[in-house]
């Protein structure tokens, strides 16, 4: 029997016969961003089991030509395949365009999509332009809900438009509530990191650090882009207090930045803090520095910690040698992690053994 195709293998990811699922996952994981646009192609025309599996899996090799289609099936009347897309475009929000966020603005018009739309347009960081541009659609009702959204929201970056929007009637009222809101939030987050700033004694930094982000933390995603501005700041305490509390909100809008600071700052606190934080979104994108930050004492652990908190195993791939080291670490932290990681990727391996499939294929044929 011949083998099949890479086209063929791709649309038997939802395979009623496990040994074809099983080799479809491998294939697609193997072939990446390769099978991209055959996982697409089969996803609008195939069965809801089939749209479910093809989402979840576009999820997993994470490449940004995924995010208009998957909008497109959001208008499905089948709940699993809206649920699997909504968990998709979560996993997949710090790598989306504006063409995805502007697919998702279009569908704010249907009424029943209305809640879950907001909810992804909350997390995916390219949404606050499509949404300020909303406020000049020509539809009245269209303009009204992108204001009532980014007073939801709460974003510091949509404050211009805001501004502009305060000469039209329809959304005056809310747009001078929503910079009202964004006012009192940044006044909010000034004053605490200018009690912080104002603490002297070393020995009381460390306690008055911990309060501020005790403070700042239950303002959430509205905090996030002035948190980022303080990642700037001169004092190395504030610095470290805007990188804690970006860590615990886990923002993917603070990626770039924390990896900055893990680049660049000369304080080894907001180093540590970085490295945490950035553990706790679990992004992909710091996996190479990350690993460049394991030598350096200070940050060993919490460098290891991050990368085991990764959500996309196959980025650590590249580094299975190193993790292979570190499980003999005489740290009993740094063994653990490393080992957990390798876990994972041998996991993940067996997924993508596609000789093993392969195989399966010959018996079965």
């Amino acid at each position: 029997m011949p083998r099949e195709t890479v086209e063929v293998i791709v649309t038997e990811l939802a395979h009623e016969e496990d040994w074809r699922r099983m080799r479809a996952t491998a294939t697609c994981l193997k072939g990446g961003p390769k099978v991209v646009g055959l996982i697409i192609k089969e996803m609008q025309a195939g069965s809801p089991s089939y749209k479910v599996e093809a989402a979840k899996m576009l999820a997993r090799i994470r490449d940004p030509r995924a995010g208009v289609p998957l909008v497109s099936l959001l208008a499905t009347e089948e709940e699993s395949v809206r649920n699997a897309v909504v968990a998709s475009l979560e996993h997949m929000a710090g790598i989306l365009d504006e063409s995805t966020a502007a697919a998702l603005v279009d569908l704010l018009k249907k009424e029943t999509l209305r809640p879950v739309v907001t909810s992804l347009l909350g997390v995916i960081p390219t949404s606050i332009g499509p949404l300020t541009a909303m406020l000049k659609d020509p539809d009245e009702s269209a303009r009204v809900q992108a204001a009532d959204i980014l007073d939801h929201l709460l974003d510091p970056r949509s404050a211009d438009a805001l501004v502009d929007a305060m000469t039209d009637p329809a959304i005056r009222d809310t747009a001078i509530q929503t910079l009202k809101k964004l006012g009192a939030i940044r006044y909010r987050i000034d004053e605490v990191m200018d009690r912080l700033r104002d603490v002297e004694e070393s020995e009381l930094r460390e306690g008055a650090r911990q309060e501020a982000v005790t403070s700042l933390h239950p303002i959430g995603r509205p905090s996030v882009e002035i948190l980022i501005e303080y990642l700037e700041d001169d004092d190395w305490v504030v610095r470290e207090a805007a990188a804690d509390v970006l860590g615990k909100i886990g923002d993917v809008r603070a990626v770039e930045p924390l990896i900055e600071r893990l680049k660049k700052d000369k304080d080894t606190g907001v180093k540590e803090l970085a490295a945490k934080g950035l553990g706790l979104i679990g992004d992909s994108r710091p996996v190479d520095l990350l690993i460049e930050m394991i030598p350096i004492k200070p940050l060993r652990v919490l460098a290891v910690e991050a990368l085991e908190k990764i959500k996309d195993i196959e980025a650590l791939r590249p580094h299975a040698e190193v993790f292979k080291q570190l499980k003999h670490d005489r740290d009993g932290l740094v063994s653990y992690n490393a080992g957990v990681i390798l876990d994972k990727l041998e996991a993940a391996a067996a997924q993508m053994d596609e000789e093993f499939w392969l195989g399966k294929e010959k018996v079965n044929g």
